[in-house]
């Protein structure tokens, strides 16, 4: 452990557009922020090859460019963003305390929480080949389905989710194959009722994915197989959609901070708020409804914002400089 503590004003703990855009309003606003950025710097969005559904992208734009860019534009207003990531934190006073690298210990007035949440996947060899090139394999049917128009798809999942983007797909694809690996859904009767009375959805029940087939390059089908009878198929498809869920990455939060049942941060509603004064959250760390980009940076603004009334409040030498625009 280091003998010397670093005290610091704001310190965001996680980058991707929630962190990013926290920084940009902090620093603008004199917080003199300190971003880590994570084990994973930039966040689940430099997994993505095409981003189109960002404002302000016309042409669309990959994800690690639009990270790289929000960077930029966050160290443009002094923002120290540093490599490492949190291993510990201590909410229990009115200092909050937090270690990075277990190495590391810094005392700050106010912490933004943009930690982000990771997608399920299954851990196939083949799906996760094809997810680090890029060429047919997504956990975000909003994000991707437009890249798969008029094109068949397959779709991993039995719950709300699943059925809710299998039916989006289906606005999208010739086909979709939705996989369920026992007899019946997970998910509610109304949503189960609307992917069986689409017509360009296929389900089948019992079973569950063997293989990611693919040239090398890009996906080209899916082997199942019945886990019943044993019995194995190939699908042909472009895409392969894994829809099993999220895990926020909040787990060192938890003996401080209010967590809903499946582990995502609980803020008061309407703001960036926790139950930990001067704690605050922004991104898929708490949001487990939209995960998007866009809702992300929304909520990284409202943290930096929260964070600076909070800092205003508590200390009448710190003037409230929020910029207009």
């Amino acid at each position: 452990m280091s003998d010397t503590i670093e005290k610091v004003q704001c310190l965001i703990i996680g980058s991707g557009p929630a962190g990013y855009t926290a920084a940009i309003y902090a620093a603008r606003a004199n917080m003199k922020p300190v971003l880590y950025q994570g084990t994973q710097p930039g966040g689940q969005l430099t997994t993505t090859n095409e981003v189109e559904n960002f404002p302000g992208y016309p042409d669309g734009i990959t994800g690690p460019e639009m990270m790289m860019e929000l960077q930029k534009q966050a160290e443009r207003f002094e923002t120290d963003v540093r490599d490492g990531w949190v291993t510990r934190v201590d909410f229990t006073g009115d200092i909050h305390k937090v270690w990075v690298n277990e190495t590391t210990e810094i005392h700050c007035d106010t912490v933004i929480i943009s930690t982000g949440a990771s997608a399920k996947y299954l851990g196939i060899e083949s799906e996760q080949k094809y997810l680090k090139l890029g060429g047919g394999v997504s956990a975000c049917a909003v994000c991707d389905g437009f890249f798969y128009r008029n094109q068949e798809v397959v779709i991993v999942g039995a719950g709300d989710s699943a059925c809710e983007e299998a039916h989006y797909l289906s606005k999208l694809c010739k086909k979709v194959t939705m996989l369920v690996r026992r007899d019946e859904f997970r998910a509610s009767k109304i949503m189960a009722a609307r992917v069986k009375n689409t017509p360009n959805i296929e389900i089948l029940f019992n079973t569950e994915t063997d293989e990611v087939l693919g040239d090398g390059q890009v996906v080209t089908g899916v082997r199942v197989f019945n886990n019943q009878t044993k019995e194995k198929m190939d699908i042909p498809a472009t895409g392969f959609f894994v829809a099993i869920g999220h895990k926020p990455n909040t787990d060192i939060f938890k003996d401080y901070l209010e967590l809903d049942e499946t582990g995502y941060i609980i803020n008061v509603p309407g703001t960036a708020k926790t139950n930990i004064e001067g704690v605050f959250v922004s991104g898929d760390a708490a949001d487990h409804v939209y995960r998007q980009a866009v809702t992300a940076a929304g909520t990284g603004c409202m943290a930096a914002l929260d964070a600076e009334r909070y800092l205003a409040a508590k200390h009448s030498e710190f003037e409230f400089t929020t910029p207009q625009y």
